[in-house]
């Protein structure tokens, strides 16, 4: 079931549904990471001021503008990073357009979902951002400590958070929030390892940026096939 959902979505990434929901995604991420970036660059030399007094050194007068330049490859080292689960949280508030096309195409005839309204998709949007981006941050000192490790850590636990997020959002617009998490409950195994096979393309370059659409039009294909078993 999991892979022919995937094979299916796959198919129908030339929708332009699709590509509009992937540019607005990728772009606001973008924009979102670069603002997020100068805010704390300038934040540093803010903080630290122009001058810094330390003892039996005296007064530096250039410590803030160090600081500063400091922390632009260090922000563009973890954009790099951060850049895939800032996208998916973000590409998530349009996902409602790829569930739409792949039911269009899929499953004619069930008439109108239930749209998630403005307030919620917001809510649910920086909540999964929070929750990518934190999770992403603590799985970076894993990484250092279980190096061997490292791929099935990442894969395991984006796969888990992707699953969840996109099974739930695909569910939501036709049984609503608190069948879906029972729903999810009940299949969890199976929707981790098709959340696990969304995390795997993750550390491509440029492919990675396709899977908060692709995992959505996936994840929509699975929650019609588990919820027509039920």
């Amino acid at each position: 079931m999991i892979i022919s959902a995937f094979f299916s979505a796959l198919a129908q990434l030339s929708d332009r549904r699709f590509r509009s929901v992937l540019l607005r995604g990728v772009g606001l991420a973008f924009a979102i990471l670069f603002g997020i970036s100068a805010l704390f660059v300038w934040g540093v030399g803010f903080f630290v001021g122009d001058s810094v007094s330390i003892p039996w050194v005296g007064e530096i007068q250039w410590l803030d503008n160090v600081l500063s330049w400091a922390m632009v490859p260090l922000m563009m080292v973890l954009s790099v990073f951060l850049m895939v689960p800032t996208a998916s949280a973000i590409t998530s508030l349009f996902l409602d357009e790829v569930a739409q096309a792949v039911e269009d195409k899929h499953y004619p005839g069930l008439g109108a979902a239930t749209p998630v309204s403005l307030s919620d998709g917001l809510r649910d949007t920086f909540r999964f951002l929070g929750i990518m981006v934190v999770a992403n941050l603590v799985a970076l000192v894993l990484y250092v400590f279980f190096a061997p490790l490292a791929p099935f850590i990442f894969w395991g636990l984006n796969g888990f958070l992707l699953g969840n997020e996109y099974f739930t959002l695909a569910a939501m617009r036709r049984v609503g929030r608190d069948a879906a998490y029972k729903l999810r409950k009940r299949h969890l195994v199976t929707i981790w390892a098709a959340g696990v096979l969304m995390a795997m393309p993750l550390s491509i370059p440029l492919v990675n940026l396709l899977i908060p659409v692709l995992g959505a039009a996936t994840f929509t294909h699975i929650f019609h096939r588990v919820n027509r078993a039920v």
